[in-house]
């Protein structure tokens, strides 16, 4: 898709797919895949989830981001509690077909449930992003 085309797209707007791009998608033994999700613009990794395909159905439906929790064992879309909401651009599958990648615009104060825009704000050797440390 071509940034204009991407830019031109109405927030919350159903993504058609065909029975082939679907059946592209390799779910795991349990039912699930991993989805990383990006913002479409900067193209900085907000979060990684998890989908079955009752949840990508419903992103795809809805133009926003549904996701299946392993630890509440239910469905959730993104920002229905903190109000900070991700509305779905375009969705992408790796070459093996067992990754989505969620091009989005995040609405709110960002994707992680700490607050944080990012939930890739820590680095491990202590370096630590200083746009997404707390003041």
């Amino acid at each position: 898709m071509t940034p204009e085309a991407a830019a031109s797209i109405e927030l919350g707007s159903a993504i058609e797919a065909g029975a082939d791009e679907l059946a592209g998608v390799a779910y795991g033994p349990d039912g699930l895949v991993v989805a990383v999700v990006q913002e479409a613009t900067t193209h900085e990794v907000l979060m990684v989830a998890y989908m079955d395909e009752e949840a990508l159905h419903r992103t795809l439906a809805t133009g926003r981001s549904w996701f299946w929790s392993r630890s509440r064992r239910e469905y959730w879309c993104k920002g229905e509690t903190s109000g900070d909401r991700q509305f779905v651009r375009e969705v992408r599958y790796d070459c093996d077909g067992d990754a989505l990648l969620l091009l989005v615009d995040q609405h709110g104060a960002g994707a992680c449930h700490t607050g944080e825009r990012s939930c890739f704000f820590r680095a491990i050797g202590g370096a630590v992003d200083e746009k997404a440390a707390p003041s």
